[in-house]
């Protein structure tokens, strides 16, 4: 078993301007605070054909979906994104940090949950989430109150730890595609 996972960062906005620079910043800084994760970035802005992120998904060990919620579901890029893969997505975990309005992108997040079940993936339960957060983050992708969001992150990643260690030990043991 390797040392360190890899963690797909999954970013879930392609607006120009998008705060979801800043969350996934912020993201991947806990991450490696935490330790024993290595991430790799997945951003439908950055052009890759559907080839390439299914190469970049299949080698994730798990994932962390950084969302807004757009009209009450995740954005269209996001699905495609996730559409580009399929057996590559199979018995691995998935962790989601969401932001938005009101609800900090919930709303997203549970439409997602769907998603990634028909993909045989596992969502955990665990989940950071901001309401209002363009007022929560400032410049450098710094919280203006960073205590609360730090302890959900940190239980969101003990638990992608748990999974994506569990995970992998199955999928080394007997291939996915077996169990059907």
């Amino acid at each position: 078993m390797a040392d360190t996972f890899r963690i797909g960062l999954i970013y879930g906005s392609t607006r120009r301007g998008r705060l979801c620079d800043r969350v996934a910043q912020w993201v991947a800084e806990r991450v490696a605070a935490h330790g024993g994760m290595a991430i790799e970035t997945i951003d439908p802005a950055a052009g890759h054909d559907d080839r390439e992120l299914a190469r970049r998904i299949g080698r994730a060990d798990g994932f962390i979906v950084v969302t807004p919620e757009y009209n009450h579901s995740f954005p269209a890029p996001l699905k495609a994104l996730i559409d580009a893969a399929n057996a590559e997505w199979h018995a691995k975990p998935v962790g989601f940090v969401s932001y938005g309005g009101i609800s900090g992108g919930l709303r997203a997040v549970e439409h997602l949950r769907g998603v990634f079940a028909e993909l045989h993936a596992v969502g955990l339960r665990d989940t950071v989430s901001f309401a209002a957060a363009w007022e929560q983050f400032g410049e450098n992708a710094r919280l203006h109150d960073p205590e609360r969001s730090a302890r959900a992150m940190a239980a969101m990643l003990r638990r992608l730890e748990w999974w994506t260690g569990a995970l992998r030990d199955a999928r080394g043991a007997r291939a996915y595609g077996e169990a059907a």
